[in-house]
């Protein structure tokens, strides 16, 4: 399937070719020195995780037979994912397009627009699946997950990251100023409060439901909490394709758009 995506997607392989590690590399070179910005962005789910699944659970109890905090856990899993890649594929990128001009030189060499979009989309994804990582092993020694299953809740968490940082550094090639990047705070705190993160879906009537149901935080917030809690069922496999595709998209756009930017 993802060859055949692939092939209706010019310019896109869904992972960095060996050009495009090139400019991952790059991108790990330059954090060695300043790490500690990759480690902050894990304390905003952290708190959440604290306040509400331990603060406001006390209060609430169980959802759906499961207590708060393993609930809300997963979800802020995935939003830390999908924060992770999505900052730096936005605001990083900005950054590195409009002032830094630095695709200008990675343009003289070998490297061409594909190369870069697959490549700070990786390294997007990398910095989400950190957190990712980091909240698995929290949820394991806070016995918030019920399964063994929760270790899949990384590789879930590497699509939900792909998802974002596709969608992200496709919007940031129509970014003009600093003030643009008002959008996205428009965009991801409504996914963050309404995507079933702190209460079930089913506490939405029609139509609202189904258009919650066909946002991304919620598909991968779907995907990550039923493999957390042991309770998978049919429809991850429509996260699944849905959050790949949606990530391919992505990318074929970035590429696109960078050849009409870099290269007039």
């Amino acid at each position: 399937m993802l060859a055949s995506l692939a092939r209706l997607m010019p310019g896109t392989t869904g992972l960095p070719g060996r050009r495009g590690i090139r400019l991952l590399e790059r991108n790990v070179w330059v954090y060695r020195r300043s790490w500690i910005a990759l480690v902050t962005g894990f304390f905003e789910p952290l708190f959440y995780l604290l306040g509400m699944g331990y603060g406001m659970g006390a209060l609430v109890g169980e959802i759906e037979g499961l207590p708060y905090a393993v609930f809300v856990a997963p979800a802020l899993m995935a939003t830390a994912a999908m924060n992770g890649a999505l900052y730096d594929s936005t605001f990083n990128l900005f950054y590195k397009l409009r002032y830094a001009r630095t695709y200008d030189a990675v343009l003289a060499t070998p490297l061409g627009p594909a190369d870069v979009a697959s490549g700070e989309v990786a390294w997007a994804l990398i910095r989400g699946s950190l957190y990712a990582v980091a909240f698995v092993v929290l949820m394991l020694l806070l016995g918030l997950a019920l399964s063994p299953l929760v270790l899949l809740t990384i590789p879930g968490s590497l699509l939900i990251g792909f998802a974002a940082a596709g969608v992200g550094t496709a919007a940031t090639t129509w970014m003009r100023r600093w003030q643009d990047f008002d959008l996205v705070a428009v965009f991801t705190l409504p996914l963050f409060l309404f995507s079933a993160t702190f209460f079930p879906v089913t506490a939405y009537p029609e139509p609202i439901r189904t258009i919650v149901e066909l946002t991304p935080l919620y598909r991968g917030i779907h995907l990550l909490r039923a493999l957390s809690t042991g309770q998978p069922d049919p429809a991850i496999v429509l996260d699944v394709v849905y959050l790949l595709v949606l990530g391919l998209v992505g990318m074929s756009i970035t590429s696109r758009r960078l050849g009409k930017l870099l290269l007039r």
